[in-house]
């Protein structure tokens, strides 16, 4: 961003929720120190209970980028391991007025904070966030990336697919006025999974804007086997449910989209094996509409990576689905009856 000399950028806190990220940290770290940003900045690593190299690499960059003036890069404890605690932590620990987050496999473009402080000015938005660019390093993580990058996998939603700078629902991780975590005080730690959604939610309840820009763009490494991407979306789809008993009218259809099919597909199975083979028609359809669409999503892939994506789609639909459909009343009764955000940790 080419600032006026006599404009005084504002300070930034990046903060970053960290489990057994051996492998993505240190590169992480090492984009957020390198941003084309000319104000003081500081990063502040919650660690929870990693059982790899996590800690000691987060002690090295510690060390590494220290200064006899300050250090750039300091640690707070997440003993819990839950990432709102995480984030509540190290927002409680940081100390400057714009915060943003990172994920510990997150890697910023060059210019992502210059750019989003400029949008915060501009929009006067409270949070403004860009797009979740999914990159792999085999052909499984290829397979992945393009599903959550194409409409067949993730729908209309413009963190994922792009689109024109507007107001959003929720953006992918967050660049935030400290004030507005301050006023909702912060993140909800009931809140397992969808932490982001539901923070968001609330800062639109209370007047704020949310603004997405495909400008921001940070790189985000997918799960590394398919049992983990079906984790993953599990937990999407239960939390996401959980959001929907908090927030009533929070819900839309591209998000009962994945559990239809689910029952859809479910009862075509069953009325096909008992009843008459028209019943498969429903799961052939699905099955033949994924591979279809995987055939634009895959463009420019290596084989093997292109003939695992209806997999990947499959596995993302289908566990979302299943876990927004068995998402337990008791863990919503739980968060409901709690009513209240988190306290941030002082630092």
């Amino acid at each position: 961003m080419n600032a006026k000399p006599d404009v005084q950028l504002p300070a930034v806190s990046v903060i970053m929720p960290v489990l057994d990220e051996e492998r993505h940290l240190r590169g992480a770290v090492q984009a957020i120190l390198a941003q084309e940003y000319a104000g003081e900045m500081e990063v502040v690593i919650a660690l929870g209970p990693s059982t790899d190299r996590t800690d000691e690499i987060a002690a090295e960059l510690v060390a590494e980028t220290a200064t006899s003036e300050n250090k750039r890069v300091h640690t707070v404890p997440n003993p819990t391991g839950r990432t709102p605690a995480a984030l509540n932590a190290a927002i409680g620990a940081s100390r400057h007025p714009i915060v943003v987050r990172v994920d510990g496999h997150g890697i910023l473009s060059p210019n992502y904070i210059a750019t989003a402080v400029r949008l915060l000015e501009e929009t006067g938005a409270q949070n403004v966030g860009g797009i979740m660019h999914a990159e792999g390093e085999n052909d499984w993580e290829h397979a992945v990336a393009a599903a959550m990058t194409s409409k067949i996998g993730v729908g209309n939603a413009a963190f994922h697919t792009g689109g024109q700078a507007a107001p959003a629902e929720t953006v992918y991780l967050g660049v935030f006025r400290r004030e507005a975590l301050e006023r909702q005080g912060g993140y909800n730690v009931e809140f397992i999974r969808a932490q982001d959604w539901e923070l968001n939610f609330r800062i639109r309840e209370a007047g704020g804007l949310i603004w997405f820009s495909p400008e921001l763009k940070v790189s985000y490494r997918p799960r590394p086997s398919v049992k983990a991407l079906a984790k993953q979306y599990k937990d999407y789809g239960r939390w996401r449910h959980v959001v929907a008993r908090y927030h009533e009218g929070s819900i839309n259809l591209r998000y009962l989209a994945p559990p239809t099919a689910v029952c859809a597909i479910a009862a075509g199975l069953v009325v096909g094996a008992v009843l008459t083979p028209l019943g498969f028609v429903i799961p052939g359809g699905y099955l033949a509409a994924i591979v279809a669409g995987s055939v634009p999503a895959g463009k420019g892939l290596p084989l093997k990576a292109r003939l695992q994506i209806p997999l990947a789609l499959a596995t993302m639909h289908m566990c979302w689905g299943f876990g927004f459909l068995t998402s337990p009343k008791s863990l919503a009764k739980k968060v409901i009856e709690s009513r209240r955000p988190a306290v941030l940790t002082e630092s």
